[in-house]
């Protein structure tokens, strides 16, 4: 699925324009971006997780040369999938309409 099936989709179910569609997906991805610049983890129940990794220093080699190289100590975003996330993936049955949110995250939003 690209960014822009992604907001069609959301337009789609959401009866939005695809303009404010867009905004939202931007907002949500721009969202998740600056959290993990900050150094936070980025928690979505019934879906998965997104956190920094930290790449340790190391020696390379330039495939072209063959000389070695120092690789620089650096940040990289993982992504782990919930259980949900993953039960509904082998289950096959990820149909149309499905809610991912756990029955007490819609508890918690009923209240509101």
């Amino acid at each position: 699925m690209t960014k822009a099936e992604l907001v069609e989709e959301v337009s789609r179910v959401s009866d939005l324009t695809k303009k404010h569609s867009e905004v939202i997906v931007d907002t949500v991805f721009k969202s998740i971006i600056d959290a993990l610049q900050r150094g936070e983890k980025i928690e979505l129940r019934g879906f998965g997780s997104f956190r920094l990794r930290r790449r340790e220093p190391r020696k390379g080699r330039n495939p072209k040369t063959g000389d070695k190289v120092d690789v620089p100590p650096k940040k990289v975003p993982y992504f782990k999938p919930g259980k949900e996330l993953k039960e509904l993936i082998n289950r096959g049955e990820v149909a149309e309409g499905v809610n991912v949110a756990s029955e007490a995250d819609q508890a918690a939003a009923s209240t509101l």
